[in-house]
């Protein structure tokens, strides 16, 4: 994958994208769940020293914080799927037919994998680059800002303290089974708000949730999850 911009044997590239349902199909060949070990500890070594040296004032609370939201599942898909790792993916056949290609799970771990494979092959700078160059850009997306917050629970709170109304989301599905993809929206009393999309009904929910509380804090800046 040129759009990676790493230089990595064929052998290795293989291996970080094979996942443990093809390895099942395949007579038990090697899978990516090791170098995946190895990628999640180089990466969450690689941010905090990024965020160490960046934010020379933050506390080491709101640096965790930090963290935990650019190294999340969430994260590390959406990276995933701006790159097309997924079409590169070898699954099992009833992963595949279950759209695994784009389950968020599968695209973080096997982000890592790439990342344990460039470690290996290129060394520590080449995997910090690699990092610098993907992950930490995602610190100013504001798709990720306050990741970590559970967001239809804060709507729900809010809503209620507010005494805004009913609210309820409407969830429509749409594509064939193994690419399905889900619309969700967030409705407070008869009025659509936020709406949202993803593979699942869960983050399609958790995207209207979002956008119904920046419609609803309108120039604010986004608490830290």
């Amino acid at each position: 994958m040129k759009r990676l911009g790493i230089n990595i044997d064929s052998e290795t590239f293989r291996l970080a994208f094979t996942h443990r349902s093809y390895s099942y199909e395949n007579g038990g060949i090697p899978t990516n769940e090791r170098l995946e070990f190895l990628g999640d500890s180089i990466l969450g070594f690689c941010v905090a020293e990024y965020l160490y040296a960046t934010f020379p004032l933050l506390p080491e609370g709101d640096l965790a914080k930090r963290r935990a939201a650019i190294v999340s599942t969430r994260a590390l898909a959406m990276i995933a799927r701006d790159l097309e790792v997924g079409e590169h993916l070898l699954l099992g056949r009833g992963e595949a037919q279950s759209n695994g290609s784009n389950k968020s799970s599968i695209l973080a771990d096997t982000m890592e994998a790439i990342l344990g494979a460039t470690y290996l092959v290129q060394g520590m700078e080449a995997a910090r680059s690699f990092v610098l160059r993907f992950v930490t850009p995602l610190l100013e997306d504001p798709r990720l800002l306050g990741a970590t917050t559970d967001w239809k629970t804060v709507i729900q709170e809010e809503v209620a303290s507010q005494k805004l109304g009913e609210m309820h989301y409407q969830v429509t599905g749409s594509g064939p089974d193994h690419a399905r993809t889900y619309l969700a929206e967030l409705l407070i009393g008869d009025k659509v708000f936020g709406d949202g999309h993803g593979p699942s009904k869960k983050e399609a929910e958790q995207e209207a949730a979002h956008k119904t509380w920046l419609m609803l804090h309108p120039g604010e800046q986004l608490p830290k999850g």
